[in-house]
């Protein structure tokens, strides 16, 4: 037994390897520049033809978008650089100050073209074709490597679909919320049992650190909103790019409210110190009603992660129940705190301006809130498409492919997803 179920673990961790994003694009690349290299061994005059690879490699992206998109902007490079190329050698030959003339022309025209970051392989394409003897041979064989690499790395995306990368960017989302929650937690500890200023400090630090947390995943949210345009494994991919971009914003708005409140315990500490933030009942209210909030927020990064139907309805359910025990514990906590500040009217401003903070962390989760943003982020979107692309529009709306649809889809009847 102990060996089948080794057997199976390892099973187990070999499938998920193969269904892994880096792996998959991993040998998609190293296949599309192989394929590309045999081809142009049949096609280029060069010998090494060495340009095909590396195009296929530098085109086969991550996703399908960026796939398409870098493809045109290389061939767009390389054809400027070739025919920059072939201007100069019709007018001077390669000399020192000919060779500044032309990367100075190379760039500027790059930028005119607009091939964005591949700007310098004009200027590589010129030079190179402009150090060979026979111009006009290698020009051709640079071009023709080029539009054999984009082609194969494009071919290779159609066919081999590129990886969604919408898991990953779930679980960064989910791991920005448990990081909100254990740092409400200690704050939590911290404001029941009194808290130094050192340490009321120190979680302070940490709050703003969360800003480098928000960024990275930031980044993974829009690898993953690339990998859902033009996929054709992907329906509907507008709503999953809206639905997770909002939770990422509402997740945004708490960890800045979360950084006021530290801040806000780190005065109060000062101020009060060596006495402590609250009364003994204050502050396992206040305890309490973080735990709940943070509970919270993990329910919520659930919920904007989770796909399918019956899941998302489990947890937003989830979610509306911890919001409302959390109101509850957040008036039992304003009747306390109006409490000290009718026998210690001191700093009355600070408790208050907690109270505030909590009151902002619980309005962003709520989910009726959330509905209005998401409907509100679907009608800019559509707005902009319809801007963007009439024509396209025009013809979604004769197929009857709408945003009531989308929604309809996504299970918008009021709900929060």
């Amino acid at each position: 037994m102990r060996e089948v179920r080794e057997w199976t673990a390892r099973a187990e961790r070999i499938v998920r390897k193969r269904r892994d994003p880096v792996v998959v694009q991993t040998l998609r690349s190293a296949t599309a520049a192989t394929i590309a290299y045999v081809i142009a061994l049949r096609l280029s005059p060069e010998p090494a033809p060495l340009t095909a690879p590396l195009t296929a490699l530098l085109v086969v992206q991550v996703t399908l978008y960026a796939t398409i998109t870098n493809g045109f902007r290389r061939v767009n490079a390389v054809v400027t650089g070739v025919l920059v190329a072939i201007a100069f050698s019709l007018l001077v030959g390669l000399t020192w100050w000919s060779l500044a003339l032309l990367l100075l022309a190379s760039l500027v025209v790059g930028r005119l073209v607009r091939v964005e970051e591949y700007v310098p392989e004009v200027a590589i394409s010129a030079m190179l074709v402009l150090g060979v003897t026979s111009v006009g041979d290698y020009a051709w064989a640079r071009v023709v490597e080029t539009l054999i690499g984009a082609s194969v790395g494009l071919a290779c995306n159609l066919l081999l679909a590129p990886p969604v990368w919408v898991e990953e960017a779930g679980e960064s989302i989910e791991g920005l919320a448990r990081r909100l929650r254990q740092l409400m937690l200690r704050m939590g500890e911290e404001a029941a049992g009194g808290t130094p200023v050192d340490r009321a400090e120190s979680q302070l630090h940490e709050a703003r650190r969360l800003d480098h947390d928000i960024v990275e995943v930031d980044a993974a949210l829009r690898q993953a909103e690339d990998s859902l345009r033009l996929n054709p494994r992907v329906q509907d991919s507008v709503l999953h790019r809206v639905v997770m971009r909002t939770g990422l914003d509402t997740l945004e708005i708490c960890t800045v409210v979360l950084r006021v409140l530290a801040r806000s315990l780190t005065d109060l500490a000062k101020e009060r110190e060596p006495e402590p933030l609250f009364e003994a009942e204050t502050g396992a209210a206040l305890a309490q009603l973080l735990s709940e909030i943070a509970d919270a927020v993990v329910s919520f990064a659930v919920l904007v992660t989770t796909h399918l139907s019956a899941s998302a309805e489990s947890a937003e359910e989830r979610l509306a129940a911890e919001l409302r025990t959390a109101a509850g514990t957040r008036d039992k906590l304003a009747l306390l705190l109006r409490e000290e500040a009718e026998r210690d009217p001191r700093h009355w401003q600070l408790p208050g301006a907690i109270l505030t903070e909590v009151n902002r962390i619980l309005d962003e989760l709520d989910t009726e809130h959330r509905t209005r943003r998401l409907f509100e982020e679907l009608d800019r979107v559509s707005r902009e498409q319809r801007a963007r692309m009439p024509r396209l529009t025009r013809l979604r709306e004769r197929l009857g492919v709408t945003e009531q649809m989308w929604r309809n889809r996504a299970g918008f009847d009021g709900r929060s997803r």
